[in-house]
């Protein structure tokens, strides 16, 4: 199906996260793999010769959709433009690096994307993106991040999130507030989505809208 730098490519296969990781795959290999795989939710992260395919679980795509709900109803409630960038590709073959983020928001650049569908998010990227990071990526994902200028990441182990925050020398710093909700107390989203497996989550967004409601208050 594709092509590896000299010599065989290696491969782990991790059971709790349908992960395989392929090493010494060139930039050209991986553009065809993804071009060719159409099973929906599979994700791929590269990192210079590093490639990484996940088929994410249940739990995973649960937890994200959660959080991007959060997000929604919360900018909805509090009046804040955002532009929704889902799992859209980031990637530079200069840089020999890709990655798919779990959701990615515009916030303080949304009104530069409205209206256009053919921006490359490569060179103009999402002000934050969402990473549930549940069994522990075998790439550095941040790292990634960083090269395309990403300002906010948030990964989320399943307990806390932890928010990154881009630093002028290209390097990110873990912040205790986001910059883009700098309002936003993170705990209490965390106790929200701990509650994820004893109550429903039509009643666990409504009671989150409601705090959210009174929050802006």
């Amino acid at each position: 199906m594709f092509a590896a730098e000299a010599g065989r490519p290696t491969h782990v296969w991790s059971r709790t996260a349908n992960r395989v990781v392929l090493s010494r795959v060139n930039w050209t290999a991986d553009e065809a793999l993804l071009a060719e795989t159409d099973r929906p939710g599979t994700r791929f992260t590269y990192d210079r010769g590093l490639l990484e395919i996940t088929t994410p679980s249940c739990q995973h795509q649960r937890i994200k959709s959660l959080i991007g709900s959060m997000i929604e109803i919360m900018t909805v409630e509090l009046n804040i433009p955002i532009s929704r960038g889902g799992a859209t590709t980031l990637k530079n073959e200069l840089s020999q690096r890709g990655v798919e983020p779990d959701e990615c928001y515009y916030v303080a650049n949304e009104a530069k994307v409205r209206g256009r569908d053919n921006y490359d998010p490569s060179s103009e990227p999402p002000d934050l993106a969402i990473e549930v990071d549940i069994t522990s990526s075998s790439v550095d994902q941040i790292g990634i991040y960083a090269v395309f200028g990403v300002p906010e990441v948030w990964l989320y182990d399943t307990i806390r999130i932890r928010v990154y925050v881009l630093q002028p020398d290209g390097i990110y710093s873990q912040q205790p507030r986001s910059n883009s909700f700098p309002f936003l107390p993170l705990d209490e989203v965390e106790r929200f989505l701990q509650r994820r497996d004893t109550t429903d989550e039509t009643t666990l967004i409504r009671e989150f809208r409601d705090w959210v409601r009174n929050l802006g208050r």
